[in-house]
């Protein structure tokens, strides 16, 4: 393995995050609106072919995970462009804040990395009155695995070697363990400064269910999504794991691969024992995300991904975050609103900006499922 290969993410996505940033709360109008009606109806000609603004109206709030954030924040932009006097304010907090907001009945919908459990569920039929809480896949990725270290470029970890180093059993840059995965690669006799994040996490409870599934005699924990294991330092958000790790020498977390690509951040290529070690893009996310399967009932959507996956060129450490919304029983005021944005997001032109942003598109026969269950939301 040669020192100076650099695991470097694409220069498209750091374009496309360019535009990322703390959301406009005042919308943005459209050089033309000749084909929209006084609401905003009505067929965008600019901005994205794919967007119809028909019923939408007002502000619509929500909120929940940060790993889409830079995906909500492309498709606000582009939404609000085309929807002239229509506000859409997605609040990046994490999953569990965004799953509480819905179940409070303060936001049209919530963003969250893993999908609703039973009680969530129970408890969701408080708001939505005559139907329940339902997982829209809308956004899926690879979780990477970033690390700063002065003078290593490149770095291989397997499933147990990374559930140590998250579990703080191993506790050295030179450790046997990461060396017999490195050959030739001169690693340094320095601490390893793990981080991880403070609040509850879909982001964390996919990374458990990756090390549970791969490395489940290395990692005895529940997957969560509040951080499980002790010692490590802790970090608000992906962009405070993000941060921490590209401030910090010596050390290593997880996060979404658009915050690696916005930061410049070198990340973990994942031995799967398929033979080459796989690296965190969107292409290689995607081959896992293919092999899902919808294990919800009804109108639910929520997915089943294979984290031991050995496939070749399969990135193992995936997420798939979901829109949560009512089935039947939302807000009358927001309805509409949602029904629009939801529905740009899971088109072909909503999914194909997520590529160039360090995501993957949800696999074109579940995201059909996606659109035909936002067409039905009443």
């Amino acid at each position: 393995m040669k020192l100076q290969r650099k695991n470097r993410l694409r220069a498209t996505a750091l374009g496309a995050l360019a535009v990322s940033g703390a959301l406009v709360l005042t919308a943005c109008g459209s050089d033309d609106n000749s084909n929209a009606d006084a609401n905003g109806g009505g067929k965008s000609s600019t901005a994205a072919s794919d967007i119809t603004c028909d019923g939408a109206e007002g502000q619509l709030l929500a909120s929940g995970s940060s790993a889409q954030k830079n995906a909500m924040d492309l498709w606000v932009k582009n939404y609000m462009a085309a929807c002239s006097g229509v506000e859409v304010n997605y609040n990046s907090s994490s999953s569990g804040e965004g799953i509480v907001a819905f179940n409070q009945g303060t936001v049209g919908f919530a963003g969250s990395d893993s999908a609703l459990k039973p009680e969530e569920v129970e408890e969701s039929k408080k708001i939505c009155k005559t139907g329940q809480g339902i997982n829209l896949p809308m956004v899926g990725g690879p979780v990477a695995i970033g690390f700063h270290l002065e003078g290593v470029d490149s770095l291989v970890l397997d499933a147990p070697t990374l559930a140590k180093i998250f579990d703080t059993k191993i506790t050295k840059w030179n450790d046997k363990a990461i060396a017999d995965l490195n050959k030739g690669v001169e690693l340094p006799d320095k601490p390893i400064q793990p981080f991880h994040r403070s609040e509850d996490s879909g982001t964390t409870q996919n990374l458990g269910k990756y090390l549970g599934a791969a490395a489940p005699d290395a990692w005895k924990y529940e997957a969560e999504k509040k951080w499980p294991a002790p010692g490590g330092q802790a970090a608000s958000g992906s962009s405070g794991v993000a941060s921490q790790v590209k401030a910090v020498d010596g050390s290593i977390g997880y996060f979404e691969l658009s915050y690696a690509a916005s930061q410049d951040i070198t990340t973990v290529d994942i031995e799967t024992g398929s033979g080459t070690p796989v690296k965190a893009t969107s292409e290689n996310a995607s081959k896992a995300i293919a092999a899902a399967k919808v294990v919800g009932t009804g109108k639910d959507l929520a997915l089943e991904l294979d984290y031991a996956t050995k496939a070749e060129g399969a990135y193992p450490i995936v997420l798939v975050t979901y829109e949560v919304v009512c089935d039947t029983g939302n807000k009358a005021d927001t309805l509409g609103t949602v029904k629009s944005f939801l529905t740009y997001a899971s088109s072909e032109d909503g999914q194909k900006v997520l590529t160039d942003a360090g995501y993957a598109p949800i696999p074109a026969e579940i995201n059909a499922k996606v659109r035909e269950t936002v067409a039905g939301l009443s």
